[in-house]
């Protein structure tokens, strides 16, 4: 199928969203870094990085709106399932639920000099997708480092959505949330995909809305009702699913 070309306005967005970001990054670096390599639970370097999303958010005019916060109970741990639908819902949840948490990042991004060091010391959590053994056991090791109070945030589709459904959930998540004992907190991320379609840099301004669900205890059910903790998870999730959300 042959792509649309480009408008000017769509050109003029792809370079003051890259631009913007590449200004914010290098102001950012260091101080984020820093905090990194200083701190022993990375709580720091995880505050300092809302600045680069809160920035990110207001220069490409998108507003994040967050409904049922009262339902997150600070100090808590959790395993955070939410829906993904674009990379603007990493910069709303980080901005929106107000608790400290860790992401589950690619393996690949260990490597990178200084940054990959820094992502480690902050207690997020590196994953090989390729071996969903490897991925389990990176997961068990990486939840094992979390500090006192401190979440862990899982995209249970293993990847962005296309269309406007909600794809299956991967285990991974939840299998973590039986063995720790943590009780899964569902979260619905609408209208990022209208900001930021797939991987296309043409944001569009707008608001994005975060809604909590009521936390989910996983010791209420087993290794042998797994496949219920993730069927009640996603219903939670799809049921407060708005594809077509604007404010």
């Amino acid at each position: 199928m042959k792509k649309t070309p480009l408008s000017f306005i769509d050109i003029l967005k792809i370079l003051w969203i890259s631009m913007c970001a590449v200004i914010a990054t290098i102001v950012l670096f260091i101080p984020i870094t820093g905090a990194a390599l200083m701190s022993s639970t990375g709580n720091l370097a995880f505050t300092l990085s809302k600045l680069w999303a809160f920035f990110m958010l207001k220069v490409t005019g998108v507003k994040v709106v967050i409904r049922n916060r009262d339902k997150v109970s600070r100090g808590a741990q959790y395993v955070i399932i939410s829906n993904h639908q674009s990379m603007y819902d990493i910069l709303a949840l980080v901005t929106s639920l107000g608790i400290q948490f860790r992401w589950i990042i690619k393996k690949e991004l260990r490597g990178i000099p200084l940054f990959g060091y820094a992502l480690y010391v902050s207690r997020n959590i590196f994953i090989d997708r390729s071996n969903s053994s490897k991925a389990i056991e990176s997961i068990h090791k990486g939840m094992d480092r979390l500090p006192p109070g401190t979440s862990v945030m899982f995209f249970a589709e293993g990847t962005r959505s296309s269309g406007n459904t909600i794809g299956e959930f991967k285990k991974g998540g939840f299998i973590m949330a039986l063995e720790k004992g943590f009780p899964i907190l569902p979260v619905t991320v609408n209208g990022s995909r209208r900001v930021l379609p797939g991987k296309s840099l043409v944001f569009n301004p707008g608001t994005i809305e975060v809604v909590v669900g009521d936390p989910i205890e996983a010791a209420d059910f087993s290794r042998d009702t797994l496949k219920d903790l993730v069927d009640t998870t996603r219903e939670v999730i799809v049921g407060n699913f708005r594809p077509d959300y604007t404010a």
